[in-house]
């Protein structure tokens, strides 16, 4: 499958709205039946349009009230320390999302915890010690105004 129709435009929009919808309901909301939309929707996820469903949970609700974006600078950019960092990143619950940037930083990582208590221990048990760590800079988030998981195509 290399491109998407309407039809799959449809079904993932109907998808990312709830992903617990029934292949019954989105074929039935699409005015189809369920065979040609089951069978779409296995596409899709073969080749890798739908890469996964999740429950998205209230950060609040679970204590977790904390969202911190943390620059990260580099001393050594070798690809093997660039891979080192990532893969040491990526052992860090705390650390939700992690995107190499350009621009006056190398990464930025995005945080959630309970509190800053939980924050400074992270950062002084977790991020400072590994070895090749040069600058961090953090920004607190003092209000959520827009937080979507919807892509819009």
């Amino acid at each position: 499958m290399k491109q998407l129709d309407n039809i799959d435009r449809q079904i993932l929009h109907l998808l990312q709205l709830n992903a617990k919808a029934t292949i019954k309901e989105i074929a039935t909301a699409m005015g189809m039946t369920t065979t040609p939309v089951y069978e779409r929707i296995k596409r899709m996820e073969e080749a890798g349009f739908i890469r996964n469903y999740v429950a998205l949970l209230d950060k609040a609700k679970l204590g977790l009230g904390l969202v911190v974006f943390c620059k990260t600078t580099l001393k050594d950019h070798s690809m093997d320390a660039l891979q080192a960092f990532e893969s040491e990143v990526k052992t860090f619950k705390e650390v939700i999302e992690c995107y190499h940037i350009a621009g006056n930083f190398d990464y930025l990582l995005k945080i959630i915890l309970p509190d800053m208590d939980a924050y400074q221990r992270f950062m002084v048990e977790k991020l400072t010690v590994l070895p090749n760590i040069k600058k961090v800079q953090s920004s607190f988030v003092m209000s959520e105004v827009k937080n979507a998981t919807q892509l819009h195509f």
